[in-house]
């Protein structure tokens, strides 16, 4: 009995010596992913926007079984990008509004889950917007607010707006940034400027920010469409391989391998899903290996008919309803960190 209480007290002893100094600190995983969802719209008639070829008498025939398969397939694969646990945060785009991430939360795949969700209504001609789901046992949201793209000399111009969230986890706080930027609709060099315009317009909020606090962590994701090289994210967003000037951001996309990607297009991979953070997180060493990853289970992907190699198993092929996913791949980082309320001293 005397051993069994010495033994006691010496252990109670350190515990007590862990917890009262602050030497104690439990490192936390969390698993942050974006991921296009590849026109998720719901099966009604909005009258302020163009959503005609995704109605029942659309000439898509998108009715409610097909609406209901897709988001239960969109639920399933972000499930699956968690791997050992569902991911804390996702950052999405195409959707069309709340009602379809509110059914997406809800489904019965990821319901027991308890996502939470971030929203506004963008001014995109199709009604297309950006979102977030974070898992509210995990993550706490302080602030957000949708950042509008504007053509200053253009007042027809509309695209998608940049959604910003202020949330922390496990005691530090993020200021994450989801973005959509304009299409390569009527080709990649005719419509760079309107990227420019995007990347321009986050910069300047970055800037302020940095201005504000300099050892801000920011987390920058979406589909950018435009690659890691292109002028948009390279020289003014100012998102680089090796940051070395203060205020350059790093783009984790650019640690992957060249020949691979998030979208193929011809046969070619791309990233145009990006992650980009400030060069805070990769001092505190708080990015597993410092790098983004591209999330490629075999049933997210198809052979490719026209060329070598596999593509990713999207809702339709043309007007071929084909009961897929996306034409994207969902990207993710890790973040290690340490929970603070396991750190402070005990009064």
């Amino acid at each position: 009995m005397m051993k069994i209480h010495a033994s006691f007290s010496c252990t109670g002893l350190l515990m007590c010596l862990f917890f009262s100094t602050g030497s104690f600190a439990q490192e936390t995983y969390h698993r942050i992913a974006f991921y296009n969802q590849e026109n998720l719209f719901d099966y009604e008639n909005d009258s302020l926007i163009k959503d005609e070829e995704y109605l029942p008498e659309g000439k898509r025939h998108w009715d409610q079984y097909r609406y209901r398969e897709k988001s239960n397939r969109m639920a399933k694969a972000i499930l699956s990008i968690g791997e050992w646990q569902a991911p804390d945060i996702v950052g999405v785009c195409e959707v069309e509004n709340r009602r379809v991430l509110e059914d997406l939360v809800h489904n019965e795949v990821l319901k027991k889950l308890n996502y939470g969700i971030v929203h506004y209504d963008s001014p995109d001609r199709r009604g297309i917007d950006v979102g977030l789901l974070y898992r509210k046992d995990r993550v706490k949201v302080h602030y957000s607010k949708p950042v509008q793209v504007k053509n200053t000399e253009d007042i027809s111009f509309k695209t998608r707006d940049i959604l910003y969230v202020k949330l922390s986890i496990a005691g530090d706080t993020l200021h994450l940034f989801v973005n959509h930027w304009p299409s390569r609709y009527g080709g990649q060099q005719q419509s760079e400027p309107k990227r420019i315009l995007a990347a321009n317009t986050l910069r300047t909020v970055v800037d302020s920010l940095q201005a504000h606090q300099k050892q801000s962590k920011i987390i920058i994701m979406g589909d950018l469409n435009d690659s890691p090289e292109n002028l948009s994210v390279k020289q003014y967003l100012k998102a680089v391989k090796n940051p070395d000037e203060q205020g350059e951001l790093k783009n984790l996309m650019q640690e992957l391998p060249v020949n691979e990607g998030s979208h193929r297009y011809k046969g070619e991979w791309s990233y145009l899903d990006q992650i980009i953070v400030s060069q805070v997180l990769l001092r505190q060493e708080e990015i597993r290996g410092n790098q983004a990853f591209v999330h490629r289970p075999d049933f997210l992907l198809e052979v490719d008919e026209r060329y070598p190699g596999k593509k990713p198993f999207r809702t339709f092929i043309g007007l071929r309803y084909q009961k897929g996913f996306s034409d994207h791949l969902p990207v993710y980082i890790d973040l290690v960190l340490k929970d603070k309320a396991t750190t402070q001293p005990k009064q």
